[in-house]
């Protein structure tokens, strides 16, 4: 499923006049899940890190002083038990969105308008030397450039990892094989936290590239259409 571009006109009596041009890039369901799923990272990033704030080491392998003294000011929670209570709250809708967002893509075909496949691999190459001053912009004929979609698809990966180590740490005597895959309890903890800061990493990336690239970009996913698109 991709994109569909129509033409925008103004209608005086018997004339049509063209006024620019519009394309539907994000369905209901893939905005829906945005936001809400926005709303959970945020709010589980800001509990996760008041329960590190626990215990801010990583275990016997690691060393037992404290890594870092996180201000109680920018985490949720107030405490332990209320920062586990926010967690694992959040932790039902940000998998259930995340959930149906990857269903969604996958049942309707959508996924290729999002998400990076072979036949992206020949235009990453040129998108990345024109970022880096060394190229022109390739021109581009669909909703996201190659570059695009393989960060796209990475946080995609990261929300499964994320997923993963989460419930190592959470039950980890029922998934003691997957807290052994990890290296251990303590080396889960590691890892979630380490996917937590590449996670918040995308999302700064990704509020730069939105201010970078204008105002359109931004309404198009809160209404669906994105005005006068480059392609």
């Amino acid at each position: 499923m991709g994109s569909a571009v129509v033409e925008i006109v103004r209608v005086r009596g018997d004339e049509t006049e063209s006024i620019g041009r519009a394309a539907y890039e994000h369905p209901l369901i893939v905005r829906l899940c945005h936001w809400v799923n926005a709303i959970a990272l945020f709010v589980m990033v800001g509990s996760g890190l008041q329960i590190f704030r626990a215990f801010p080491s990583f275990g016997a392998k690691i060393p037992q002083h404290d890594l870092l003294h996180w201000p109680k000011a920018f985490a949720i929670g107030g405490w332990l038990g209320g920062a586990l209570q926010w967690h694992l709250t959040f932790m039902w809708i940000y998998m259930a969105t995340g959930l149906i967002y990857l269903g969604y893509q996958l049942f309707s075909g959508n996924y290729r308008q999002v998400m990076f496949t072979h036949r992206d691999i020949p235009g990453a190459w040129p998108v990345v030397k024109h970022y880096f001053f060394r190229g022109p912009k390739p021109e581009l004929g669909e909703a996201y450039n190659s570059l695009q979609k393989q960060a796209y698809t990475t946080v995609i990966i990261l929300g499964v990892l994320s997923v993963l180590t989460g419930l190592a740490i959470w039950k980890p005597v029922q998934f003691s094989w997957l807290a052994w895959l990890m290296g251990g309890f303590h080396w889960a903890r590691l890892w979630h936290f380490i996917v937590m800061w590449v996670m918040l990493g995308f999302v700064f990336g990704h509020l730069v590239m939105v201010i970078l690239h204008g105002w359109n970009n931004f309404a198009s996913m809160l209404t669906g259409w994105k005005k006068d698109p480059e392609y």
